[in-house]
């Protein structure tokens, strides 16, 4: 038995050595350690008919046989796992140019962000700076800043979140911002005349919400201050705006609206760019559709911003940003923008 067991080992070490693929270093495994009908396993059965020393040598035979056997076969799988892989390496090759996640996972603007953007970019192009401002901001400038001093009756056309307890030194009350007017005096105290801005952010209000108000929205708060600024410059402004907006053919009508930070005031509308001016159900059938508020600025307001209103003047402007939105793409509840539903924000 020691003669085949040695004779086992050499024959089978040889062949290991001369495999060149892993489904043949498996059958080779099994015809030698198989449960049933392996060469090993059939030589190890033959221990129980061999008694005394004989019994005990020919058993740390197998044992060393098994041993070099399994440890020859385990050298052999790794070295053809390392060939495997370097014709994986020699015929895959990765791309590093394209993305590591598939470009739908990735997340996009939300539509919001992706209208104020062509906003920015065409205010941009006429030469306005784009200005940001808190959104937890003093009663002053929030209000009293803007010509709307504390008992003013134009207070009660907002509803607003007072905040208490923000500020234990002082007794100035803070508001949660009604409007981006508020940066409208900041900018004029920091920058001085002249100046064209515009000022896109969240606003608050404290409402019930439905179909067509939200506690929170977005604007856009537009301004230019010079010399000699009249309301013909505003009116050619904001044509180039809306025409931009929504096409060489719209027209712009300017009807008279009070707005306590301008004087005059006015509305402004545009020709339906759904119906073109023939009336439809986003219109409600008058042909026209209200998108701003705008009026030159008020004498007290360029006091505030330490402008001297005998030298300059200036308009204002104000957009409903996520009014805008929702005329753009046809969306008929407001509160969608700030429901966080996927199924609604992966449509932009």
């Amino acid at each position: 038995m020691q003669t085949q067991l040695h004779k086992l080992k050499e024959e089978t070490l040889l062949a290991i050595q001369a495999i060149k693929e892993k489904i043949d270093l498996d059958a080779l495994e099994n015809k030698i350690f198989g449960r049933k009908n392996g060469q090993l396993t059939e030589l190890m059965g033959g221990l129980k008919d061999l008694t005394g020393d004989a019994r005990k040598a020919v058993g740390v035979l197998i044992n060393e046989v098994k041993t070099a056997i399994e440890n020859e076969i385990t050298a052999k799988r790794r070295d053809l796992s390392a060939e495997d892989w370097k014709k994986v390496l020699a015929t895959e090759k990765v791309d590093i140019t394209q993305p590591a996640l598939p470009r739908e996972e990735r997340g996009h603007l939300h539509s919001v962000s992706i209208v104020q953007k062509e906003i920015e970019d065409l205010f941009i192009s006429m030469g306005f700076m784009v200005l940001d401002g808190p959104e937890l901001e003093s009663d002053y400038y929030n209000f009293g800043s803007v010509n709307m001093p504390e008992g003013h009756p134009a207070r009660d056309m907002q509803d607003t979140f007072y905040i208490k307890g923000h500020d234990d030194k002082s007794d100035v009350p803070w508001v949660m911002r009604t409007q981006t007017s508020s940066v409208q005096v900041r900018a004029m105290q920091k920058y001085g005349a002249p100046l064209r801005a515009i000022v896109p952010g969240r606003v608050f209000r404290n409402e019930s919400t439905d179909a067509r108000h939200e506690h929170t929205f977005d604007q856009v708060e537009g301004f230019v201050v010079d010399k000699n600024i009249s309301f013909a410059h505003m009116k050619a402004a904001l044509e180039t705006v809306v025409q931009s907006l929504y096409g060489s053919e719209t027209k712009l009508r300017l009807r008279p609206k009070y707005y306590p930070f301008v004087e005059p005031g006015v509305n402004g509308e545009v020709t339906c760019f759904l119906c073109h001016g023939n009336g439809c159900r986003v219109c409600k059938n008058s042909g026209w559709l209200e998108i701003f508020g705008a009026g030159l600025i008020h004498p007290n307001v360029l006091k505030e911003g330490d402008i001297d209103p005998k030298i300059y003047s200036g308009f204002a402007f104000g957009f409903g940003l996520t009014r805008l939105v929702m005329l753009k793409y046809g969306i008929d509840d407001i509160r969608y923008f700030q429901s966080g539903d996927l199924k609604f924000l992966k449509q932009f």
